[in-house]
């Protein structure tokens, strides 16, 4: 296999810092030492502090990574599922704690009878996720929804619902079905008018293979065992769903955070009601999980980490200072919650702890 050269190029937002500020010493040390190629949006108080790009997006066509850049978000699309649900809660449409077949009566399997909305939130259903044991085999042929939740989402739950929180994709793309069952509209378009429009993400949407949104980062693996970095393997992004078949820009996931904390999706009980932990089942929320603190997050915050193959993400909102880091990377091996840690530290005023 061929090695490839990691070519270093930095971004800088106009509104941004010098080549020389801490956070911009941050992308290079990741950059140089865990091949970190991806975008860094840093905010306070809803207002952007930095926004910096740094590597390639492309290493056949040599093409940079630039703060406009797209990337696979992966499983922070099921925030954005989250959202969409409670929105239908709030409207009356959808009740929370009632089995879900009350929305999709023609479910195969007998999780529709007792599992219930909140547990397909909280991945608390006990169905079993039979496409995880199959690897990428799921993603190698284009399925339509339905036949997708048939053949990987339809086994008689192994627990009891509300017991435990097993992460999986299941419980999420179930919810994509229900949204459409409600909505009588394709999921898509219920997320373009619920949220993308709204907000003015202008740079999001759910990616189709056959035509990629212009600028979209190619992802890349790196072994492990040989540090060779290799292009994933072609697959069909459209089979993950309201799970995890989103792409965006820094910018624009920061106008999703925005539009959750300053209450312009969700009326105010229905947000908290979002972002509420569940103790009995590992602080997850709604599409998001909580944490009283870890590392130099010393006080309470939400996070949402998202990941295939090469694709990785990560987007952490602090409560009681109100900061918001989003770092997406288009190749894996970065410890992206450790650079979280060290963009935190900058923000805070604070000297980096890396060396």
């Amino acid at each position: 296999m061929k090695y490839f050269s990691i070519c270093l190029f930095i971004v800088i937002a106009p509104l941004a810092f010098s080549q020389n500020s801490p956070y911009t010493e941050v992308l290079n040390y990741y950059q140089t030492h865990q091949n970190f190629n991806g975008t860094v949006l840093v905010a306070k108080e809803g207002k952007i502090e930095f926004l910096g790009g740094t590597g390639l997006a492309n290493r056949d066509t040599k093409a940079k990574i630039t703060n406009n850049s797209t990337f696979r978000i992966a499983s922070i699309t099921k925030a954005f599922t989250a959202v969409l649900i409670l929105q239908l809660y709030e409207k009356g449409k959808l009740e929370l704690n009632v089995p879900f077949g009350k929305y999709f009566p023609s479910y195969k399997g007998n999780a529709k009878n007792v599992a219930t909305i909140e547990n397909l939130l909280t991945y608390s259903s006990g169905i079993p996720d039979k496409g995880a044991k199959l690897d990428m085999k799921p993603y190698e042929k284009q399925l339509k929804l339905d036949d997708f939740i048939n053949l990987y989402c339809s086994e008689n739950v192994v627990d009891k619902p509300g017991d435990k929180s097993i992460y999986s994709n299941v419980e999420y793309i179930i919810l994509t079905k229900i949204i459409e069952n409600i909505t009588k509209k394709p999921y898509e378009r219920v997320l373009q008018e619920q949220i993308l429009i709204p907000l003015k993400m202008t740079h999001s949407g759910m990616i189709h293979t056959q035509h990629y949104p212009k600028g979209l980062a190619t992802s890349y693996s790196v072994d492990d065992s040989t540090k060779v970095i290799t292009k994933d393997k072609p697959y069909f992004a459209e089979n993950y769903f309201g799970a995890g078949a989103m792409y965006s820009t820094a910018e624009d996931l920061f106008k999703f955070d925005q539009g959750i904390f300053q209450e312009k999706l969700l009326k105010p009980a229905t947000t908290k009601l979002l972002l509420k932990p569940n103790p009995k089942l590992g602080n997850v929320a709604f599409g998001v999980w909580y944490a009283d603190g870890y590392g130099t997050f010393s006080n309470p915050f939400i996070y949402r980490t998202g990941g295939i193959l090469g694709a990785s993400s990560n987007w952490i909102h602090s409560l009681e200072d109100q900061r918001c880091i989003l770092v997406l990377n288009n190749t894996n091996g970065t410890n992206l919650y450790g650079m979280s840690e060290q963009l935190y530290l900058v923000s805070k005023g604070e000297k980096p702890t890396i060396k």
